[in-house]
Protein backbone atom coordinates (compact mmCIF):
# COMPACT_ATOMS: atom_id res chain seq x y z
CA UNK A 1 0.00 0.00 0.00
CA UNK A 2 3.42 1.81 0.53
CA UNK A 3 6.33 1.67 -2.20
CA UNK A 4 9.32 4.18 -1.99
CA UNK A 5 11.85 3.29 -4.33
CA UNK A 6 15.39 4.98 -4.09
CA UNK A 7 13.39 7.94 -2.50
CA UNK A 8 16.06 11.24 -2.13
CA UNK A 9 16.10 14.33 -0.66
CA UNK A 10 18.83 16.88 -0.44
CA UNK A 11 18.44 20.10 0.99
CA UNK A 12 21.85 22.39 -0.45
CA UNK A 13 24.67 20.45 0.96
CA UNK A 14 22.56 17.92 3.67
CA UNK A 15 21.44 14.91 2.03
CA UNK A 16 18.52 14.08 4.55
CA UNK A 17 17.09 10.64 2.90
CA UNK A 18 19.30 8.82 0.82
CA UNK A 19 17.73 5.91 -1.67
CA UNK A 20 14.99 4.60 0.89
CA UNK A 21 13.55 1.71 -0.34
CA UNK A 22 10.88 0.01 1.28
CA UNK A 23 7.07 -1.33 1.13
CA UNK A 24 4.56 -1.43 3.70
CA UNK A 25 1.50 -4.04 3.31
CA UNK A 26 -1.92 -3.71 4.38
CA UNK A 27 -2.61 -4.73 8.31
CA UNK A 28 0.78 -3.81 9.06
CA UNK A 29 1.62 -1.30 11.80
CA UNK A 30 5.11 0.12 10.99
CA UNK A 31 7.49 1.41 13.91
CA UNK A 32 9.13 4.27 12.16
CA UNK A 33 12.66 5.24 14.32
CA UNK A 34 15.41 6.87 14.25
CA UNK A 35 17.09 9.53 16.09
CA UNK A 36 16.22 13.34 15.67
CA UNK A 37 17.37 14.32 12.07
CA UNK A 38 17.86 10.95 10.76
CA UNK A 39 15.23 11.90 8.00
CA UNK A 40 11.78 10.55 9.51
CA UNK A 41 9.46 13.29 9.21
CA UNK A 42 10.69 14.31 5.51
CA UNK A 43 10.42 10.81 4.29
CA UNK A 44 6.67 11.16 5.93
CA UNK A 45 6.30 14.56 3.84
CA UNK A 46 7.83 12.96 0.96
CA UNK A 47 5.20 10.05 0.47
CA UNK A 48 1.94 12.31 1.74
CA UNK A 49 2.67 14.59 -1.05
CA UNK A 50 4.15 17.40 1.35
CA UNK A 51 7.80 17.87 -0.01
CA UNK A 52 8.77 16.21 -3.43
CA UNK A 53 11.73 14.12 -3.82
CA UNK A 54 14.97 15.01 -5.63
CA UNK A 55 15.32 11.64 -6.99
CA UNK A 56 13.34 8.34 -6.60
CA UNK A 57 9.64 7.85 -6.44
CA UNK A 58 6.57 6.89 -3.78
CA UNK A 59 3.24 5.13 -4.48
CA UNK A 60 0.03 5.18 -2.11
CA UNK A 61 -2.01 2.37 -3.14
CA UNK A 62 -0.60 2.01 -6.11
CA UNK A 63 -0.75 5.95 -7.15
CA UNK A 64 2.59 7.72 -7.92
CA UNK A 65 2.61 10.66 -4.83
CA UNK A 66 4.74 13.26 -7.58
CA UNK A 67 2.10 12.42 -10.55
CA UNK A 68 -0.95 11.99 -9.35
CA UNK A 69 -0.87 13.84 -5.31
CA UNK A 70 -4.39 14.12 -4.75
CA UNK A 71 -5.19 10.18 -5.79
CA UNK A 72 -2.62 9.59 -3.46
CA UNK A 73 -3.12 11.86 -0.94
CA UNK A 74 -6.99 10.72 -0.84
CA UNK A 75 -6.11 7.56 0.36
CA UNK A 76 -3.88 9.24 3.29
CA UNK A 77 -4.82 9.96 6.85
CA UNK A 78 -1.63 11.87 8.28
CA UNK A 79 -1.20 13.52 11.35
CA UNK A 80 2.11 15.50 11.39
CA UNK A 81 4.47 16.16 13.84
CA UNK A 82 3.11 19.03 16.25
CA UNK A 83 -0.26 18.92 15.14
CA UNK A 84 -0.61 22.41 13.09
CA UNK A 85 -4.34 23.24 13.47
CA UNK A 86 -5.92 26.51 13.22
CA UNK A 87 -6.43 27.71 16.65
CA UNK A 88 -9.25 30.04 16.87
CA UNK A 89 -11.74 27.27 15.30
CA UNK A 90 -12.84 24.83 17.35
CA UNK A 91 -12.38 21.36 16.96
CA UNK A 92 -16.12 20.78 15.80
CA UNK A 93 -15.85 23.73 13.04
CA UNK A 94 -12.14 22.09 12.01
CA UNK A 95 -13.62 18.79 11.77
CA UNK A 96 -16.17 20.49 9.33
CA UNK A 97 -13.71 22.02 7.78
CA UNK A 98 -11.69 18.65 6.62
CA UNK A 99 -14.78 16.90 5.94
CA UNK A 100 -15.80 19.33 3.47
CA UNK A 101 -12.11 19.40 2.14
CA UNK A 102 -12.18 15.67 1.78
CA UNK A 103 -15.32 16.08 -0.04
CA UNK A 104 -17.71 14.92 2.58
CA UNK A 105 -21.34 15.93 3.13
CA UNK A 106 -24.56 16.45 4.92
CA UNK A 107 -25.29 13.26 6.71
CA UNK A 108 -22.41 11.07 5.91
CA UNK A 109 -20.40 14.25 6.89
CA UNK A 110 -21.82 14.73 10.18
CA UNK A 111 -21.74 10.93 10.88
CA UNK A 112 -18.14 10.90 10.26
CA UNK A 113 -17.01 14.07 12.48
CA UNK A 114 -19.26 12.07 15.92
CA UNK A 115 -17.50 8.86 15.09
CA UNK A 116 -13.62 10.37 14.96
CA UNK A 117 -14.63 12.34 18.16
CA UNK A 118 -15.83 9.71 19.86
CA UNK A 119 -12.69 7.89 18.83
CA UNK A 120 -10.19 10.08 20.84
CA UNK A 121 -12.96 11.28 23.53
CA UNK A 122 -13.02 14.98 21.86
CA UNK A 123 -16.87 15.32 22.92
CA UNK A 124 -16.40 17.50 26.17
CA UNK A 125 -14.40 19.99 23.75
CA UNK A 126 -16.00 20.09 20.70
CA UNK A 127 -16.97 24.06 21.01
CA UNK A 128 -13.93 25.15 22.44
CA UNK A 129 -11.41 27.08 20.90
CA UNK A 130 -8.40 24.95 19.88
CA UNK A 131 -6.16 27.51 21.32
CA UNK A 132 -7.35 26.96 24.83
CA UNK A 133 -6.83 23.47 25.12
CA UNK A 134 -4.21 21.45 26.11
CA UNK A 135 -1.50 19.86 24.09
CA UNK A 136 -3.14 16.26 25.11
CA UNK A 137 -6.15 17.37 23.45
CA UNK A 138 -4.55 19.54 20.26
CA UNK A 139 -3.19 15.86 19.63
CA UNK A 140 -6.43 14.35 19.89
CA UNK A 141 -7.40 17.13 17.59
CA UNK A 142 -5.02 16.47 14.82
CA UNK A 143 -5.60 12.58 14.94
CA UNK A 144 -9.27 13.24 14.74
CA UNK A 145 -8.46 15.05 11.36
CA UNK A 146 -6.62 12.26 10.00
CA UNK A 147 -9.05 9.24 10.69
CA UNK A 148 -12.16 11.26 9.86
CA UNK A 149 -12.52 9.99 6.26
CA UNK A 150 -11.75 6.50 6.81
CA UNK A 151 -8.12 6.86 4.89
CA UNK A 152 -6.84 3.36 3.76
CA UNK A 153 -3.51 4.39 4.77
CA UNK A 154 -2.42 6.47 7.98
CA UNK A 155 0.49 8.06 8.75
CA UNK A 156 1.31 9.12 12.03
CA UNK A 157 4.68 11.03 13.39
CA UNK A 158 4.44 11.10 17.06
CA UNK A 159 0.75 10.68 17.79
CA UNK A 160 0.94 10.39 21.30
CA UNK A 161 3.51 13.04 21.82
CA UNK A 162 1.50 15.16 24.95
CA UNK A 163 -0.84 12.48 26.04
CA UNK A 164 -0.43 11.22 29.47
CA UNK A 165 -0.14 7.39 29.97
CA UNK A 166 -4.09 7.26 29.92
CA UNK A 167 -4.42 9.02 26.59
CA UNK A 168 -1.53 6.97 25.38
CA UNK A 169 -3.24 3.82 26.29
CA UNK A 170 -6.40 4.93 24.51
CA UNK A 171 -4.77 6.29 21.12
CA UNK A 172 -2.80 2.78 20.98
CA UNK A 173 -5.53 0.60 21.14
CA UNK A 174 -7.36 3.03 18.49
CA UNK A 175 -4.54 2.00 16.13
CA UNK A 176 -4.54 -1.96 17.10
CA UNK A 177 -8.77 -1.76 16.32
CA UNK A 178 -7.94 -0.17 12.67
CA UNK A 179 -4.49 -2.08 11.94
CA UNK A 180 -6.43 -5.05 10.27
CA UNK A 181 -7.78 -2.89 7.37
CA UNK A 182 -5.17 -0.10 6.86
CA UNK A 183 -1.57 0.14 6.83
CA UNK A 184 -0.09 2.14 9.43
CA UNK A 185 3.12 3.80 9.40
CA UNK A 186 3.87 5.19 13.25
CA UNK A 187 6.95 7.71 13.80
CA UNK A 188 7.70 7.49 17.75
CA UNK A 189 10.63 8.25 19.88
CA UNK A 190 9.19 6.19 22.48
CA UNK A 191 10.52 3.06 22.35
CA UNK A 192 7.47 1.10 24.79
CA UNK A 193 5.33 1.90 21.74
CA UNK A 194 7.04 -0.14 19.04
CA UNK A 195 6.29 -3.47 21.28
CA UNK A 196 2.86 -1.92 22.30
CA UNK A 197 1.62 -1.68 18.79
CA UNK A 198 3.64 -2.49 16.13
CA UNK A 199 4.17 -5.51 13.58
CA UNK A 200 7.54 -4.48 11.92
CA UNK A 201 10.51 -1.66 12.45
CA UNK A 202 12.42 0.48 10.55
CA UNK A 203 15.12 2.18 11.61
CA UNK A 204 16.75 4.71 9.61
CA UNK A 205 20.77 6.81 10.63
CA UNK A 206 21.73 9.57 8.60
CA UNK A 207 18.82 8.67 5.81
CA UNK A 208 19.62 5.43 5.56
CA UNK A 209 17.81 2.38 6.30
CA UNK A 210 19.88 0.30 9.40
CA UNK A 211 17.45 -2.21 10.40
CA UNK A 212 13.71 -3.82 9.23
CA UNK A 213 12.70 -6.24 11.28
CA UNK A 214 10.19 -7.65 13.97
CA UNK A 215 10.53 -6.12 17.30
CA UNK A 216 11.20 -9.41 18.62
CA UNK A 217 14.23 -9.66 15.68
CA UNK A 218 15.13 -6.18 17.19
CA UNK A 219 15.37 -6.85 21.11
CA UNK A 220 17.46 -10.36 20.08
CA UNK A 221 20.45 -8.36 18.75
CA UNK A 222 20.73 -6.88 22.43
CA UNK A 223 23.70 -8.18 24.35
CA UNK A 224 21.56 -9.59 27.08
CA UNK A 225 18.80 -11.03 25.07
CA UNK A 226 18.44 -14.61 26.51
CA UNK A 227 21.02 -13.74 28.91
CA UNK A 228 19.35 -15.26 32.55
CA UNK A 229 20.12 -13.51 35.86
CA UNK A 230 20.55 -16.11 38.83
CA UNK A 231 20.35 -15.80 42.90
CA UNK A 232 21.59 -18.70 44.63
CA UNK A 233 22.06 -19.47 48.42
CA UNK A 234 24.61 -22.49 50.00
CA UNK A 235 28.04 -24.17 49.05
CA UNK A 236 28.52 -22.01 45.71
CA UNK A 237 32.34 -23.49 45.89
CA UNK A 238 33.48 -24.06 42.52
CA UNK A 239 30.22 -22.55 41.16
CA UNK A 240 31.62 -19.88 38.53
CA UNK A 241 34.03 -22.03 37.44
CA UNK A 242 31.14 -24.67 36.55
CA UNK A 243 29.02 -21.87 35.05
CA UNK A 244 31.50 -20.99 32.97
CA UNK A 245 32.02 -24.49 31.68
CA UNK A 246 28.42 -25.02 30.43
CA UNK A 247 27.51 -25.78 27.03
CA UNK A 248 25.91 -22.21 25.93
CA UNK A 249 27.41 -19.45 28.18
CA UNK A 250 29.02 -16.96 26.63
CA UNK A 251 30.21 -15.24 29.76
CA UNK A 252 29.17 -14.09 33.32
CA UNK A 253 28.79 -10.20 34.29
CA UNK A 254 27.77 -8.82 37.50
CA UNK A 255 28.80 -11.57 40.49
CA UNK A 256 27.84 -10.65 43.76
CA UNK A 257 27.55 -12.35 47.34
CA UNK A 258 25.84 -10.64 50.03
CA UNK A 259 23.85 -11.94 52.72
CA UNK A 260 23.97 -15.39 52.03
CA UNK A 261 23.34 -15.25 48.35
CA UNK A 262 25.38 -15.27 45.62
CA UNK A 263 23.86 -13.41 42.36
CA UNK A 264 25.18 -13.34 38.78
CA UNK A 265 24.17 -12.56 35.52
CA UNK A 266 24.89 -15.07 32.60
CA UNK A 267 24.88 -14.27 29.21
CA UNK A 268 24.05 -17.06 26.57
CA UNK A 269 25.87 -17.59 22.97
CA UNK A 270 23.26 -17.15 19.99
CA UNK A 271 20.55 -19.70 19.46
CA UNK A 272 21.04 -21.32 22.69
CA UNK A 273 18.65 -21.55 25.80
CA UNK A 274 20.17 -21.54 29.12
CA UNK A 275 17.52 -21.93 31.60
CA UNK A 276 17.02 -25.08 32.16
CA UNK A 277 20.31 -26.53 32.03
CA UNK A 278 20.91 -23.75 34.42
CA UNK A 279 18.15 -24.88 36.84
CA UNK A 280 19.26 -28.64 36.98
CA UNK A 281 23.20 -27.76 37.79
CA UNK A 282 21.94 -25.82 40.45
CA UNK A 283 19.63 -28.67 41.46
CA UNK A 284 22.63 -31.10 41.11
CA UNK A 285 24.98 -29.04 43.16
CA UNK A 286 22.78 -29.07 46.17
CA UNK A 287 22.43 -25.21 46.05
CA UNK A 288 18.63 -22.89 46.67
CA UNK A 289 17.41 -21.28 43.90
CA UNK A 290 16.30 -17.97 45.12
CA UNK A 291 15.74 -16.07 41.87
CA UNK A 292 16.03 -17.08 37.73
CA UNK A 293 14.86 -14.39 35.24
CA UNK A 294 15.28 -14.25 31.74
CA UNK A 295 16.14 -11.13 29.91
CA UNK A 296 14.61 -10.35 26.67
CA UNK A 297 16.51 -7.60 25.79
CA UNK A 298 16.47 -3.47 25.75
CA UNK A 299 15.35 -1.91 22.59
CA UNK A 300 16.83 1.06 23.81
CA UNK A 301 20.25 -0.28 23.81
CA UNK A 302 19.66 -2.03 20.45
CA UNK A 303 18.46 1.36 18.94
CA UNK A 304 21.22 3.29 20.19
CA UNK A 305 23.81 0.60 18.96
CA UNK A 306 22.00 0.48 15.52
CA UNK A 307 22.22 4.11 14.99
CA UNK A 308 25.39 5.08 16.29
CA UNK A 309 26.73 2.28 13.98
CA UNK A 310 28.75 0.01 16.71
CA UNK A 311 26.27 -2.73 16.90
CA UNK A 312 25.76 -3.78 12.86
CA UNK A 313 28.09 -7.41 13.86
CA UNK A 314 29.89 -6.66 10.78
CA UNK A 315 26.67 -7.68 8.43
CA UNK A 316 24.20 -5.62 6.70
CA UNK A 317 20.78 -4.39 7.60
CA UNK A 318 18.07 -7.52 7.28
CA UNK A 319 14.76 -7.86 6.86
CA UNK A 320 12.26 -6.46 3.94
CA UNK A 321 13.69 -3.07 3.00
CA UNK A 322 17.41 -4.75 2.27
CA UNK A 323 15.45 -7.77 0.02
CA UNK A 324 13.64 -5.41 -2.03
CA UNK A 325 16.19 -2.88 -2.62
CA UNK A 326 19.28 -5.28 -3.54
CA UNK A 327 16.40 -7.10 -5.84
CA UNK A 328 15.48 -3.96 -7.61
CA UNK A 329 19.40 -2.41 -7.90
CA UNK A 330 21.32 -2.68 -10.88
CA UNK A 331 24.52 -5.00 -10.68
CA UNK A 332 26.80 -1.70 -9.69
CA UNK A 333 24.05 -0.49 -6.55
CA UNK A 334 23.43 -3.40 -4.89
Amino acid sequence: MIETKKLRKVFGPIVAVDRLTMEVGKGEVLGFLGPNGAGKSTTMKMVTGFLSPTSGRATVCGHDVTRDTLAAQRSIGYLPEGAPLYPDMTPESLLKFVAGVRGLKGREAAERIRKAAGWVHLEGVMRQPIETLSKGYKRRVGLAQAILHDPEVLILDEPTDGLDPNQKHEVRELIRRMAGEKCVVLSTHILEEVDAVCTRVVVIARGKIVADETPAELRARAKNHNAVRLAVSGDRGGLVEALRKMPGVAGIDDPVNADGVFRCRIFASPGHDITHPLGQLVRDRGLTLEALSVEQGRMDEVFRAITLGSASKGKAPTGKAETRETAGAGKGEA
